[in-house]
């Protein structure tokens, strides 16, 4: 399947909105897969973008966007050395099918979230560093069933997805939420965002990205 913006309404991410309760909102950073087309040397989340291993610019955006709690999935490679040691907030969830596809860690974070009383989940994706904590922000402010980031080039995470929808989502494969999006358009509000949603799948990927 799978991140400011001056639009959304202010406040903090997840906060009371014209007088309805505040929502709980829970960050997600899906970071399980293989990453099986990227032919370096190393795990393309643990890979050097610009001074940093890759999946830490994404983490820190999550950080920054001020959800009540935040996830980590994993699965395929240990992410724990490269996770801040000052990340408050931040629990981390392995997920020991990660090979079943990016729908079945998706399941494990709506279970956990449905577990520990959360309304809804924001999801991005650990291999995409161009998206900032104010998209993040903007998706987490806006209350719909689904809503998706736009940007001036085709994109659509971070995914806000509420309780409601959970089980709408697949069970397996690696489409998260992107065919419940495509099916579903009447549940979808879009927030326009600053940022860039290229992903990292190869080394030619990540050439290009460093060299933006």
């Amino acid at each position: 399947m799978p991140a400011g913006d001056e639009t959304a309404a202010g406040g903090s991410a997840g906060g009371s909105v014209g007088g309805q309760e505040p929502e709980r909102v829970l960050g997600v950073l899906l970071g399980a897969g293989s990453g099986s087309r990227f032919a370096g040397g190393t795990h393309k989340l643990l890979t050097p973008y610009r001074g940093r291993p890759l999946v830490v610019h994404a983490l820190e955006a999550m950080l920054g966007a001020g959800f009540e709690h935040n996830l980590i999935v994993t699965g395929a490679v240990d992410l724990d050395a490269v996770i801040p040691g000052d990340s408050r907030g931040l629990g981390v969830l392995s997920n020991p099918r990660w090979s079943e596809g990016q729908a079945d860690s998706l399941r494990v974070a709506t279970r956990w979230a449905a577990e520990h009383g959360f309304d809804a989940l924001v999801v991005g994706l650990g291999d995409q560093p161009g998206i900032p904590a104010s998209a993040w922000r903007a998706v987490g402010a806006v209350r719909s069933p689904i809503v998706v980031a736009e940007y001036r080039v085709p994109g659509r995470n971070p995914v806000k997805l509420s309780r409601e929808v959970w089980d709408l989502l697949p069970e397996r494969g690696d489409f998260g939420a992107r065919h419940l999006i495509r099916r579903r358009p009447d549940l979808v509000a879009r927030v326009p965002c600053e940022g860039h949603p290229f992903d990292i799948d190869t080394v030619e990927d990540l050439r290009h990205a460093a060299d933006q």
